[in-house]
């Protein structure tokens, strides 16, 4: 079984179905098949790709690139998609790992791109290549890819340090693709509204290749923008998205978010860091459920989820492991965490990685279960609720505190833009906790009133001792707050 069976198993049965819809026009099963082979002739011919060579793309979302992951995987190559967020020098950094043969760069990237390829001394090459691309004529020559070999080599966010070259095989993607679909009950007839970066396993793998798989058509955005985003939920009709808390906020503070037309969709999903209550409710009071997945790059990522019918009744909650995948809370001591204790999330599944590039004895793959640093606890019913990762939990005289509850307090505040909770050094308590806070413009909210955020609400050993003011909040390309570098910043301010 080869990863591009997905597509052509579709351009066979439904050859005129739209697959992708991406600026005004439909590409149809057909099409992308074409592309596909289109690419893969490109690549084994004038790029004389093989087997295990890794591959590089950096860019916005287009269609081209699944012609090209596909491509790599009948070619038994490896893809490497880059973060378009990252510096030129962290990308030459993680080309330099991977060991890419060239990096294939749009025009919207060409300067990042570059900079980047010359400084780790790989070739640049156009991406406009892929489209010019012609099909090979007469019937396509056997190729080496299958789903035991690697297809993927997604880089972390780097939120705790170094980027880390998560591998992926065909199978692993397999695998997330049938969790995935079981979690969210995707059948040929759904229809995503897709907004987030295909360099990161979230936008790539939760509902992308789900729906692909399950011969359905997404409709591409090339990049997210809340406005468009409402637009194309009434325009186009999806029945489904994902969206991770910074992008749904974005969309639910959008002046066209009260009159925006939401009947299409059946749920809309998120995940990828904690997500405040507050957004939650004002989707779900809109009529439509939300969903969670919990994962990591390097569980592909379906591992915990929270099917759309459980939405109402468990708000918040990242809900039970999902298909074929195992979920263990493990507390310091190396026990199981009881019910309701709280414990680091560990995972095993066919979807989970084998171990990094270039890393094979990390410590995260120790025992056959990756050790996520993630902290959850499991009520009475089997649905689990994260808390926060373990760096970031603050012990202050003895006792735990989970920055996401101080959190969860403050983006309920309507002038509160966005907010981060991190530990702080103090000779007394050991650690207190400090609340980092954005305003939103015209807002002149004090310390003294965030203070009172958390009057009645929660214990008073968990108040943050300290409030601070910033512009803005350092992010991944997901919209997760890098709280390290925000450590690093209070530190030397």
């Amino acid at each position: 079984m080869n990863l591009s069976r997905i597509v052509a198993h579709w351009a066979e049965m439904t050859p005129a179905r739209c697959a992708i819809h991406y600026q005004g026009v439909d590409q149809t099963y057909a099409d992308l098949w074409r592309r596909i082979e289109a690419v893969t002739a490109l690549l084994a011919g004038r790029f004389a790709v093989r087997a295990g060579e890794r591959i590089a793309y950096l860019g916005l979302n287009h269609p081209d690139f699944i012609a090209f992951l596909m491509a790599a995987a009948r070619l038994g190559a490896i893809a490497v998609p880059l973060n378009m967020r990252l510096a030129s020098a962290e990308l030459a950094a993680i080309l330099r790992d991977a060991g890419a043969r060239f990096l294939l760069c749009d025009e919207a990237m060409g300067g990042a791109g570059a900079a980047a390829a010359a400084a780790a001394g790989v070739p640049l090459e156009p991406a406009a290549q892929l489209a010019a691309a012609a099909a090979p004529a007469g019937p396509a020559a056997a190729l080496p890819g299958h789903d035991g070999m690697p297809v993927l080599l997604v880089y972390t966010s780097g939120t705790t340090g170094r980027p880390k070259g998560a591998l992926h095989t065909q199978a692993n993607l397999l695998w997330n693709i049938a969790a995935a679909q079981a979690a969210q009950d995707i059948t040929s007839r759904d229809h995503l509204l897709n907004a987030l970066p295909m360099f990161h396993v979230g936008g790539l793998c939760i509902q992308f290749l789900p729906v692909l798989a399950a011969g359905g058509t997404t409709t591409l955005h090339a990049r997210f923008d809340p406005g468009a985003w409402i637009a194309d939920v009434a325009r186009r009709r999806p029945t489904l998205s994902l969206l991770v808390p910074a992008t749904l906020k974005a969309i639910i503070d959008h002046p066209d978010w009260p009159q925006a037309d939401l009947s299409s969709l059946r749920f809309v999903n998120t995940g990828s860091s904690t997500v405040p209550r507050s957004l939650i409710d004002a989707v779900q009071a809109r009529g439509v459920p939300v969903s969670q997945v919990y994962g990591a790059t390097e569980t592909g990522p379906v591992s915990i989820v929270l099917r759309p019918e459980d939405g109402f009744a468990h708000p918040g909650s990242t809900g039970k492991p999902a298909l074929h995948v195992e979920v263990r809370l493990v507390k310091a001591d190396g026990t199981d965490a009881a019910t309701g204790e709280t414990g680091e999330i560990w995972v095993r599944g066919p979807n989970v990685i084998a171990g990094y590039w270039n890393d094979p004895d990390n410590p995260a793959f120790a025992g056959g279960w990756f050790h996520s640093g993630d902290l959850a606890y499991r009520d009475a019913q089997g649905f689990h609720w994260v808390v926060g990762r373990s760096k970031d939990m603050i012990i202050s005289g003895g006792e735990n505190i989970y920055p996401a509850e101080l959190e969860n307090i403050l983006a309920d505040c309507p002038a509160i833009a966005e907010c981060a909770v991190i530990g702080e050094d103090d000779p007394r308590w050991g650690e207190v906790a400090v609340a980092v806070v954005v305003r939103k413009p015209g807002q002149h909210l004090t310390a003294e009133a965030v203070a009172g955020l958390f009057d009645g609400r929660i214990a008073r050993y968990k108040h943050p001792r300290r409030v601070v003011f910033v512009d803005a909040l350092p992010k991944t390309a997901l919209g997760k707050v890098q709280k390290a570098q925000l450590r690093t910043q209070l530190a030397g301010g």
